[in-house]
């Protein structure tokens, strides 16, 4: 049973950064796995912070639909060009960040929660390695994702205008099956079962 030391609770990012700025600071490895590039905010501009002369080791796992956004795939670009490992998850993502496997910090909900306890630490440092082996590495997702970028934003306007797959196809300039074709694939990296849901993931990832 984890001591009530071992498992604070943080309201909010300042305070986030507050209470463990310090421990990223020190830190030689930090694992992050999130599903888009608002959760982790405070900590990731607290880290650019950092003196550039330390070596840290660097792992960041991502959710694909953050490759839809030209500018979450130009960041993401710019961390493997730092240095970082950057891979891009098909699954949900429990959202975490680990600090040289000695400390977790968890999202939840509007908060997050710092965990030092080692034998929850190790669960969590298990999760998010199963992630990473499961996960691909960004690189191999470019070819992919460089057309699908490109129509996202008209093709998510057309679905939220209610507008009939015919119509929408011509608006696009392209035949009815292609049409069909790029929904399912916007709606495939966006992990939604049915265009409603692919409308509201794309408003939770910033996309609409």
């Amino acid at each position: 049973m984890p001591r009530a030391e071992e498992i604070a609770n943080i309201r909010d990012e300042r305070e986030l950064v507050e209470r463990a700025g310090h421990l990223l600071a020190g830190a030689d490895e930090f694992a992050c796995a999130a599903n888009d590039l608002h959760t982790w905010s405070a900590m990731q501009k607290f880290a650019r912070e950092l003196p550039k002369e330390r070596k840290l080791r660097v792992r960041k796992v991502y959710l694909a639909r953050v490759m839809l956004d030209p500018v979450g795939a130009e960041h993401l670009r710019t961390l493997h060009e730092l240095g970082a490992e950057v891979r891009i998850s098909d699954h949900e993502i429990n959202e975490t960040i680990l600090l040289d496997g000695r400390v977790a910090i968890l999202a939840a909900g509007p908060g997050y929660n710092v965990v030092t306890a080692p034998d929850l630490v190790r669960g969590i440092s298990s999760l998010f390695e199963a992630a990473w082996r499961s996960s691909t590495a960004m690189e191999a997702y470019e070819t992919r994702f460089a057309e699908l970028r490109q129509y996202t934003p008209q093709l998510l306007d057309l679905l939220s205008s209610g507008s009939t797959d015919e119509k929408a196809a011509r608006a696009m300039g392209v035949g009815l099956r292609t049409y069909r074709r790029r929904v399912a694939e916007l709606m495939d990296v966006l992990g939604a079962t049915s265009r409603f849901q692919a409308g509201a993931l794309a408003r939770e990832a910033g996309l609409l």
